[in-house]
């Protein structure tokens, strides 16, 4: 699967970069315990393997942020660095999502891969973004299609969702839920299918902090444990 890979395991809440303002967000998620053997043809073998990606993004309206991921890279278990490819977004959100009750958005992706991360040179994402506030608690959906540019039914259904706890201003604790059903015309047999558990922890306000996790694999299929690392700044 070409979407079995990923540099950036991370809910999208529409929230965005302000106005003028730049953004980095560096993503690094490390895998202690997985699959070791590839998940592609001359893959990345997950285990022991440290994926990351610095993600540049700049505030063009209150409604829409301009973004790229350069460059992402492997650490593989063997000591080798690996850069495996780049990508474009554009975020489209209900401005000031964090003052609403009932938010949403859409971001858009375009990469480009190097032939042991994706079996498709080019490859896009289509991801929805629906989300409510209910006082201190966050419930925020993420139901992402990823394509190889194939056709529709060849598109992968590969959601992802988020309950957060708000114990003060700064800090937060979140589960994460993060699912790959397959291709909308035949979708995998339920053991085969990408499942993970996060546990996370948030510390920061908007723009700036740190996100912590720790994910265990629910199938056969997916890593047994991952970590996940994201700092954040505005500058």
């Amino acid at each position: 699967m070409a979407h079995a890979q990923t540099d950036e395991i991370q809910v999208y809440d529409a929230e965005i970069t302000a106005p003028g303002r730049i953004n980095l967000t560096w993503h690094n998620n490390f895998t202690p315990a997985g699959r070791a053997r590839a998940v592609i043809p001359g893959g990345v073998v997950p285990e022991h393997a440290l994926n990351g990606v610095p993600e540049f993004a700049y505030g063009v309206t209150e409604w829409f942020e301009a973004g790229t991921y350069l460059p992402i890279y492997t650490l593989t278990r063997d000591g080798r660095l690996l850069f495996d490819g780049v990508k474009l977004r554009a975020l489209f959100v209900s401005p000031h999502a964090h003052e609403r009750r009932l938010f949403f958005g859409v971001n858009f992706e375009l990469g480009y891969n190097t032939p042991h991360w994706a079996t498709s040179r080019f490859a896009g994402e289509i991801r929805p973004i629906v989300g409510v506030h209910l006082g201190r608690v966050d419930l925020i959906a993420n139901p992402i299609l990823e394509t190889d540019f194939n056709g529709f039914g060849k598109l992968d259904f590969a959601p992802a969702a988020r309950a957060a706890y708000a114990l003060s201003e700064r800090f937060a604790v979140a589960l994460e839920h993060y699912a790959d059903f397959g291709l909308l015309e035949r979708f995998l047999p339920h053991s085969e299918r990408s499942q993970t558990l996060f546990a996370v922890l948030d510390y920061g306000e908007r723009g700036d902090g740190i996100e912590f996790g720790v994910g265990r694999g629910i199938t056969r299929a997916t890593d047994s444990l991952v970590v996940k690392l994201m700092l954040m700044h505005d500058f």
